[in-house]
């Protein structure tokens, strides 16, 4: 994944030690009820679209923009699912990161999902009876997405 330059300034003087960094995911459907995924390039596993907001970006626009850098879809931010703190990660290279994740759920406005930029391997459209694999937080991020009840959770069970 394309690591921000403003990350890469950070990392020139905080070498591989723990970043606490925003991300956003969006839950993007379409008028048939569909949700958008990204078969990822490092992993080449299915997850949602989602990334790390610029400095001094709002979550809505970075997820519209991430949206449509990814996939070639054009979308609107509707509401907020879920704001929740994400286990840490290490990468490959062995930087830490740990991300307060903002989860929105946004609805496709235009644009044909494509492949549109080297993060993904492949894009599409899924039915919610019929997703492919997924992590057990990517699912529970459509579920919250599709229901308009306030999340209330076990943060061990979905981080």
């Amino acid at each position: 994944m394309a690591i921000p330059d403003f990350i890469r300034t950070l990392r020139a003087s905080a070498g591989q030690q723990l970043l606490w960094l925003p991300g956003v995911t969006a839950v993007v459907l379409d008028d048939e009820g569909r949700v958008l995924l990204g078969r990822r390039s490092d992993t080449l596993k299915w997850s949602l679209v989602g990334g790390i907001p610029d400095p001094g970006e709002q979550p809505a626009a970075c997820a519209v923009r991430e949206v449509y850098e990814e996939t070639a879809v054009h979308c609107v931010a509707e509401r907020v699912v879920l704001v929740q703190a994400l286990p840490p990660v290490t990468y490959d290279n062995g930087d830490t990161c740990q991300y307060m994740d903002i989860t929105l759920r946004c609805r496709a406005v235009g644009g044909e999902a494509r492949v549109n930029d080297d993060e993904s391997v492949e894009v599409g459209w899924f039915d919610v009876d019929a997703l492919p694999e997924l992590q057990e937080f990517s699912l529970f991020r459509i579920k919250q997405a599709l229901s308009d009840a306030p999340a209330w959770f076990d943060s061990a069970a979905s981080g």
